[in-house]
């Protein structure tokens, strides 16, 4: 039951990082396609991050506080949310507001849906399984690199309209791991006789009719609580500063090392396969060492990788950088998660999830916009000695502060 739950819960990771796949990796393809400009889908794409920033903290805040609907009925519901308006893709054919609304909102929904997704590791664990959060989100890496391969040649073959009609069926899968999940959850709650006769995975009772203070920390008490954490999650804009610039900016880091848009391909499918083996044996990695040392580790990881590629002078060197992609990206994301499964109270875990996804927006933001700048103005390696500097910087307060924050 323990497997199977582990592998349920892995086709969540791997229908919500392919809708990624479609949605984010493919914007511009399919906006170009639409006849927006390069210009509009920076804006397109820079105001759903703006809004997700907003969205997350408010979401989470009523996941961890609704006594009516549970934090699976609230991914059902948002998954049901974004099959919606991706549908509403297909009714857009040119350039217009609809078209900004619409792909703004799947921008936003989309990141939103992130922490709720990576809190629902927590939540089945009440049933007394281990849930191995690295080996599942290794799927989401997996099915990502796998996807982007095959919409490549679809959308070259059969064009973008592809797109909204894949995303529908990738939406329509998640929804059903999310549904078989739910089962397995309320048969395995049923078993412990910890909810007995309760439609486990949707409604939440409070059985004592009382209020559990914990339960009702609001944003506000959150942070006072949590001033050190919220320190972390600053820093976190830092040590990620590089990895957008990284997402957004490949095909002119390597062109300026004499690369083509083929080489930029081959290292994004380089760096979400890399990704991989980190995920896979967190759980092993997690046993010999403490999250603390982890983050550290990983945060220095960054800096080297993003210090490496500054140095390149050829498209090799930023294949080998990228072999850090394992050591950076591969273990703080888990590590991070594991993290603030460990030192948030009851009541406070979806909203540390989301203040740590909304800080990756906001670097994000900060990297797609800081960075078209410096390239225009100074060219990539100017861009890639900014960010390495940023990227340093963020690294140093983790190592300062990680070490310090522990359960409340």
């Amino acid at each position: 039951m323990e497997k199977l739950l582990n592998i349920k819960y892995g086709c969540i990771h791997g229908t919500y990082y392919m809708y990624y796949g479609v949605v984010g990796s493919f914007a511009s393809a399919f906006l170009l396609a639409r006849g927006c400009s390069n210009s509009e889908i920076g804006v397109i794409l820079a105001v759903g991050n703006i809004l997700a920033v907003f969205l997350q903290p408010l979401i989470a805040d009523f996941a961890d506080r609704s006594k009516r609907l549970s934090l699976m009925g609230i991914t059902q519901l948002s998954t049901a949310l974004l099959m919606v308006l991706t549908v509403m893709q297909f009714a857009i054919r040119g350039k217009s507001a609809a078209l900004w609304l619409v792909y703004i909102l799947i921008m936003a929904w989309m990141t939103t849906l992130q922490p709720l997704i990576n809190s629902l590791a927590f939540k089945l664990e009440e049933t007394g399984t281990h849930i191995n959060f690295g080996a599942c989100r290794s799927v989401g890496s997996l099915a990502y690199a796998l996807l982007c391969g095959i919409m490549g040649t679809l959308v070259e073959t059969k064009g973008v309209d592809v797109l909204p009609l894949s995303g529908e069926i990738v939406l329509l899968m998640l929804l059903i791991s999310l549904v078989a999940v739910k089962k397995q959850f309320g048969r395995m709650m049923s078993e412990t006789d910890e909810t007995p006769g309760a439609p486990a995975g949707f409604i939440r009772e409070n059985p004592s009719g009382q209020e559990n203070d914990e339960e009702e920390i609001n944003l506000a008490r959150f942070v006072k609580r949590n001033k050190l954490f919220v320190v972390l999650n600053l820093a976190v804009v830092g040590v990620f500063f590089n990895n957008a610039i990284l997402n957004n900016f490949m095909l002119q880091i390597v062109e300026g090392v004499g690369g083509t848009s083929e080489d930029m391909g081959r290292i994004f499918s380089v760096m979400a396969f890399l990704e991989i083996p980190a995920l896979f044996f967190f759980d092993k990695i997690r046993k010999r060492f403490s999250c603390q040392f982890i983050l550290k580790f990983a945060a220095i990881s960054f800096t080297l990788k993003i210090l490496m590629i500054y140095l390149a002078k050829s498209v090799a060197m930023i294949y080998v950088a990228h072999l850090l992609q394992t050591f950076s990206f591969g273990l703080f994301l888990p590590a991070m998660v594991s993290f603030i499964g460990e030192v948030m109270a009851k009541g406070e875990a979806v909203k540390g999830q989301a203040l740590y996804t909304v800080m990756v927006t906001v670097s994000s933001m900060l990297a797609s916009v800081l960075g078209g700048i410096m390239l225009d103005l100074w060219g990539p390696g100017f861009m890639l000695l900014v960010s390495t500097v940023i990227t340093a910087c963020g690294a140093v307060v983790v190592c300062a502060i990680v070490g310090r924050i522990h359960k409340k």
